[in-house]
């Protein structure tokens, strides 16, 4: 897929305010300073499409960005640590499984796991979750650059067998990622085109 426009559209905290329109959407999340608007600037191709920052936390609306015309990429706010007041990380919180759990127009949920980490309760719980409310997702593993193939492999091994522990049937499916070298851009622009002709095939989505 070639990205050719990519617009914002709005920002908000109520999932009834996002676009009405009957285009799929994919949304990205993942702990707070995962990466994720790196990723979303290396997708686009764009290099300040969504706001990069040293701070944890920096995201806490619902960003919706056009992409060519006819789907939508979501950035969603970090879960976990994020240095705001507890009244606010309780709201943006809530709107974050609100979105989840109410959006039609979500076709899938990109979650980004920072690669150089062993496996996080957080993230095991957050993917859990999404497995236990039925909705599509992918794992996006980020920072990539950061630390050897070899690693990575291990890392990911660990992720499979803590999810294979956990009762999931097999590891989701997943992308290994870096902001910096470009890497796995490709894989999920192709993921996400694929999915996107099969709803389009099926003569329109909703």
């Amino acid at each position: 897929m070639k990205i050719n426009t990519a617009e914002f559209i709005i920002s908000n905290s109520e999932v009834s305010k996002c676009p009405n329109e009957p285009l799929p959407e994919y949304a990205f999340i993942g702990r707070s300073n995962v990466g994720k608007s790196s990723l979303i600037n290396m997708l686009t191709d764009r290099k300040s499409l969504a706001k990069t920052s040293g701070r944890p936390g920096k995201t806490q609306l619902i960003n919706h960005f056009k992409i060519n015309g006819n789907w939508y990429l979501v950035d969603l706010p970090g879960y976990g640590y994020a240095r705001v007041s507890k009244s606010t990380k309780e709201t943006f919180q809530k709107f974050i499984t609100d979105y989840f759990e109410r959006r039609e127009q979500l076709v899938c949920a990109f979650v980004l796991i920072d690669i150089r980490l062993e496996a996080q309760k957080i993230d095991l719980e957050f993917i859990t979750y999404l497995g236990e409310t039925e909705v599509p997702f992918c794992i996006v593993f980020t920072k990539a650059d950061k630390i050897s193939r070899g690693k990575v492999d291990q890392h990911i091994a660990a992720y499979r067998k803590q999810l294979l522990a956990n009762n999931w049937a097999e590891m989701p499916p997943h992308f290994v990622t870096s902001s910096t070298e470009g890497t796995g851009r490709d894989q999920l622009l192709e993921y996400i085109d694929g999915v996107n002709d099969g709803i389009f095939k099926n003569h329109g989505f909703l």
